[in-house]
């Protein structure tokens, strides 16, 4: 995985160190026995998801592959091209039957 550089990138570690952090604050209210440091700690935690995604959204994510944008295309058209052909013979069947 890593030569397709899953997870290496700005927007990924910003996202897992935000919401180690959080996690980290929640182990030590629950050591306290603090449900608001605990709390406090799950909400850095999802805000931590919600910069990574912030992160990806602004473009310090993965960038798209335009060699696999490409065979996505080729896919879908070849899709379309198997689904008409396939659409066809079942109606001459039909046809042939009435």
């Amino acid at each position: 995985m890593s030569s397709h550089a899953h997870g290496h990138t700005t927007a990924a570690w910003t996202g897992v160190v935000v919401s180690f952090a959080g996690f980290c604050v929640s182990g030590v209210g629950m050591i306290m026995a603090s449900p608001i440091i605990v709390i406090a700690g799950l909400v850095v935690v999802l805000a931590g998801g919600a910069v990574g995604l912030a992160m990806k959204a602004a473009g310090m994510g993965k960038q798209p592959d335009p060699q696999i944008e490409k065979y996505k295309a080729e896919f879908r058209a070849a899709r379309a091209a198997g689904a008409a052909t396939a659409a066809a013979p079942a109606e001459a069947v039909t046809a042939a039957a009435h």
